[in-house]
């Protein structure tokens, strides 16, 4: 834990030059993070629906997931090493963001046959879970 303030702001990422190191949240290569993620996340706007939502949760180590459900019921998600990566690239793409997956949110999803396949897997004749 940062005992001063300036320990704080070195531990935030900044170093006493000023600069912000490349892989900090703010720095140029997060920057082009989420410049590709909302590249993405427009896409699936364009293609689904303009009222795109999404919730975003934390997988641990990995970081968070970004779970999208289109107007018309598609689903689809993106995943970063920071939520503040993913609210950026939401909020550009114009994707609303909900607190929780809900419900309702929940009830908007539309699973087709290839889905349904996979999670049933051989039971119903999907894809074999052996590797070959």
């Amino acid at each position: 834990m940062a005992d001063t303030a300036e320990d704080a702001e070195d531990f935030a990422g900044n170093d006493e030059s000023g600069s912000v190191p490349e892989d900090a949240p703010g720095g140029r290569a997060a920057e082009r993070r989420v410049a590709r993620l909302t590249k993405r996340l427009r896409a699936f706007t364009a293609a689904h629906g303009a009222e795109t939502e999404g919730q975003i949760s934390y997988l641990g180590e990995r970081g968070y997931r970004l779970v999208l459900v289109g107007r018309d019921g598609a689903f689809g998600d993106q995943v970063a090493p920071s939520r503040e990566i993913l609210v950026r690239a939401a909020e550009r793409a114009g994707v609303t963001l909900r607190e929780s997956f809900d419900g309702e949110l929940a009830a908007r999803v539309r699973i087709g046959p290839y889905e349904w396949s996979r999670m049933a897997g051989l039971q119903i004749g999907g894809p074999a879970n052996n590797p070959g």
